[in-house]
């Protein structure tokens, strides 16, 4: 089942912190304290963060009378507006249903000397399934591989999260070490993930494979820079 509406990647902005905690919280609830986005978007120089958006189609064919009373795409533009120029404190997110950019899933990636960390990847709960976590996946590999490149990528996963175990797998990562007790929460083991050899012929064949497969499935999504 494909999303009804458009979808996006783009670079995280700091106006989209409030609704990428919200992931953090439904995909890591016992992790305390939240990651210091604002601190990694504006100091951390090896960190990228990326961000997929789902848009609301109604914004292609404004409705002139939602603008008088607020309760059309114009009102929630207008609400969306507030919600960015007010303070930290005083924001107010607008429900999912009623947000002009609904953030969806995140990637952090550290571009560290001689190899990529993936640091995050999550998808909010109500989107999972429909291949978010696979395209910011595709999307961190092209930036280590085209734009830096760097031919290792590294992350660390749990031992039991075998949904996400079994993307890496598809995408050719090996289980090169075990972090035992790594996760604070439960004190469960990480695997330690790591896949090479991205500049490959063989590989970037492969890549072009999974991604045009990828496209079929789920459909295309607009990526921005």
């Amino acid at each position: 089942m494909r999303l009804a509406t458009r979808q996006a990647l783009r670079p995280m902005r700091l106006d989209d912190i409030q609704q990428v905690l919200e992931i953090e919280r439904e995909s890591f609830p016992t992790m305390w304290p939240p990651t210091a986005y604002k601190r990694e978007l504006e100091q951390n120089r090896l960190a990228h963060y990326f961000v997929v958006v789902q848009r609301d189609a109604a914004f292609s064919a404004p409705d002139v009378a939602g603008l008088e009373d607020h309760h059309g795409p114009f009102g929630r533009l207008f609400g969306e507006l507030r919600h960015i120029l007010g303070t930290e404190e005083e924001r107010e997110i607008p429900p999912p249903d009623q947000r002009v950019e609904l953030v969806t899933g995140v990637l952090g990636v550290w571009l560290l000397a001689d190899e990529a960390h993936i640091v995050t990847v999550a998808v909010r709960e109500s989107h999972r399934r429909h291949g978010i976590a696979e395209l910011l996946l595709i999307s961190a590999i092209h930036l280590v591989a085209q734009a830096r490149g760097q031919e290792l990528v590294t992350l660390e996963c749990r031992v039991s999260n075998e949904p996400a175990l079994a993307l890496y797998d598809k995408y050719g990562f090996e289980r090169v070490g075990l972090r035992p007790r790594y996760y604070s929460d439960n004190h469960e083991d990480a695997y330690v993930l790591s896949l090479s050899n991205l500049l490959s012929r063989s590989f970037q064949a492969r890549l072009r494979e999974l991604r045009a497969e990828h496209e079929r499935r789920w459909g295309r999504f607009d990526v921005e820079a």
